[in-house]
């Protein structure tokens, strides 16, 4: 066992990676065999990822706020805090916050056997991001009567 009492610092998000200021905390990286890693990514409003893939996949779960995800070639999704995201291996997606709202969450990525943990393609249009969501965060449209 090994308990963890100090984090690095926070670590602002590369500008080739991502739009708008977003702030990432180390929560966890196992040293090896582990290829456990874990993130608590901070996006500020309108702030979102670039384009990219996972090779073995990502849970996302959103702690505070609400914000986006897509997968390529599927409907801007709303997401908020209590949401889970399960995004496939090789799936290509982006997500962040939402317009008008911070949003916090925690990323989790297993490391390929090279260490890579993402493969970074083009940045989010302006036009993509603004695209209508599926649904708001708040719908009650599938809610029950």
């Amino acid at each position: 066992m090994h308990i963890t009492r100090t984090r690095p610092d926070s670590v602002r998000g590369p500008a080739e990676h991502f739009t708008g200021a977003v702030w990432l905390d180390e929560i966890a990286s196992p040293e090896a065999p582990s290829r456990l890693r874990m993130f608590s990514v901070h996006f500020t409003p309108g702030a979102r990822t670039a384009w990219h893939r996972h090779p073995h996949g990502q849970v996302l779960h959103v702690t505070e706020g609400e914000g986006l995800v897509q997968r390529e070639g599927g409907p801007v999704e709303p997401i908020r805090a209590g949401d889970t995201v399960w995004i496939e291996p090789g799936e290509r997606h982006w997500h962040g916050a939402g317009p008008r709202t911070f949003m916090t969450h925690l990323a989790v990525v297993e490391a390929a056997a090279d260490g890579t943990t993402a493969h970074w393609d083009e940045r989010v249009t302006d036009a993509t991001y603004s695209a209508t969501p599926n649904a708001t965060p708040n719908s009650t449209a599938n809610a029950a009567p």
